[in-house]
Formats: structure tokens, sequence, C-alpha cells
């Protein structure tokens, strides 16, 4: 199965790690990130600067690209320790099974808030254009593409969570992606 595939269909890519979405109490992801980091475990949390104003001044804030959530490697004897840190209200789970995330998506959020681009929260859509990036730090990367009068911006979803997050790009460096619908079954 290719990357893109597994990127359509939500199926582990073979070698890639899974990644669990843990749900957090509001405006908690800080601290259970670095709850988690100290047990050991592998987290990422993507977050972006905003520069928020007042009267008086202005200030750099951090939030995170996904409200309420952060990502933890899976492993075999994780769900206790992570759903005993303080701040953790759940691991995001269906019928009672935590579900896990492709590394394909992660990665794909991990290299575009490392890129030079601006990366911001975005409604998640689920209509547009499937687009690859051509060229640049996010060759390879697929997403759908979204248009205001200014600029383009790239959206990357994370399905589980029916959440996504769009960082602006040039729409010359896209190509349209056609898309293989899942097989019922």
């Amino acid at each position: 199965m290719s990357t893109q595939e597994s990127i359509r269909t939500n199926q582990p890519t073979p070698g890639a790690r899974e990644w669990l979405a843990i749900h957090t109490r509001y405006q908690h992801e800080h601290q259970v990130n670095e709850l988690l980091t100290v047990k050991g475990f592998e987290t990422f949390f993507p977050a972006f600067e905003k520069v928020h104003t007042w009267k008086d001044r202005k200030k750099k804030i951090t939030h995170a690209l996904f409200p309420g959530y952060l990502f933890v490697t899976n492993r075999e004897d994780s769900r206790l320790p992570i759903v005993s840190t303080p701040g953790v209200c759940s691991i995001v789970s269906v019928a009672g099974v935590p579900v896990p995330i492709n590394d394909v998506e992660i990665d794909a959020i991990r290299r575009a808030t490392a890129s030079p681009y601006a990366v911001r929260p975005h409604p998640y859509l689920k209509t547009g254009d499937h687009v690859c990036v051509r060229q640049g730090p996010l060759a390879g990367i697929t997403g759908i593409l979204a248009r205001t009068e200014k600029v383009s911006r790239l959206v990357l979803t994370i399905e589980l969570l029916g959440r996504a997050v769009a960082v602006e790009i040039e729409s010359a460096c896209v190509e349209p992606v056609k898309m293989v619908p899942a097989a019922n079954g």
C-alpha cells in the first residue's frame, strides 16, 4: 500500500509508528505534554504563535493547533500511565479501544509546523481539491487546497478527530491528486 493510499484510507503504512490522540482538559495541552514527556513518552504537541493586542501592550501567545488534543506514540503499556496523568481526559477511542493515527498524518503536520510557512487551525473540510505539494519543504504532502482572495492554503487533516490545520502555500507548487474511493467491506 502506498503512502498516498494509506492517507486516504487511514490504514497504517507498514513500518510506520502509530500515534494516539490524547484529549486534555481545557487549555492543559502544554502541561500534559510536559508530564507525558517526563514519563518517557514520545509526544507531539503542534502549536502556533499568535500576537495578542491589548490597549497597553502586544504579546506573542502560543496556542494549540488542535485545541484540547496532543499526540503520543502508541506503546503496549501506555494506557494506564497516560490516563492517570493530571489534565488527561481520555485517549480518543471507538467502543473503548484506542484508535491509532497513522504516522503519515502526524508527519505531514510535523513538517508543516517546521516549515517557514504560517500554520493556523482551519475548519475541517470534507469537500475541496485534493492536492499534493510538488516542491519545497512540504514536497510530497497531500492535503486539500483552500483559497481565499489573497492566499492559498494547504489543509492538513487528522481524520479521527475531525480537525484540520492550514498552512499557507503557493498554489503553483501543488498538483491535483486523483482520489481513489475507499473499498467497502
